[in-house]
């Protein structure tokens, strides 16, 4: 009896390890297609002449199309870093004012080609990418405007927490341009916090 539940045991311990196998190899085959499948969208034209350590450092999100992972959040900003092996650290950061705290989140970018088109894969837990597509920089890199990888996912990103109406209406419009539907686009409200 005792070597038959040994038995059963150890069929039973096989079902996990094979399962857990499985899940890995699934997982790992999701990571390779998730990774290959970032594309710029059809129609949305990346800046070819980016300046990459030129656009690093912080940025206010001035608008955006909310989406679940934004919903609700004021005073979002970004930090980007250019690593030594040509990838990006960037950090997320925005203030929930229903819970009255800040959140923050981590994630890793890397260009689809060169350097020089402002088009990466960015990355907040593996094995998922979204695309990151910089259509618009302004000589001085002081405003940009940014489309996902769909155009249902847009952001308009300055050094500075405050836009005047003018500078804004020309980046919606940048927006339009390349296919966003600027309807659903909403301004981010700053002052909860500085940082």
């Amino acid at each position: 009896m005792r070597n038959q539940r040994a038995g059963r045991c150890q069929d039973g311990d096989g079902k996990v390890a094979s399962a857990v196998l499985l899940g890995s190899g699934i997982a790992l085959a999701v990571g390779y297609f998730m990774a290959d499948r970032v594309t710029v969208p059809k129609g949305v034209l990346p800046v070819n002449d980016f300046d990459a350590p030129e656009y690093m450092g912080h940025w206010y999100e001035i608008a955006r199309i909310d989406h679940r992972f934004e919903r609700g959040m004021t005073s979002t900003t970004a930090q980007y870093k250019l690593l030594d092996d040509g990838t990006v650290s960037i950090v997320n950061r925005g203030f929930d004012p229903a819970r009255g705290t800040w959140k923050q989140s981590h994630a890793k970018a890397k260009f689809l080609g060169d350097s020089s088109v402002g088009s990466l894969k960015v990355s907040f837990f593996w094995p998922f990418q979204g695309g990151y597509n910089v259509v618009y920089v302004d000589a001085d890199y002081s405003t940009a405007v940014v489309i996902g990888d769909d155009v249902k996912y847009f952001w308009i990103l300055s050094r500075s927490p405050d836009m005047d109406d003018a500078t804004y209406d020309r980046l919606l419009e940048v927006g339009r341009s390349n296919g966003v539907d600027v309807r659903k686009v909403l301004r981010v409200p700053h002052g909860a916090g500085v940082r």
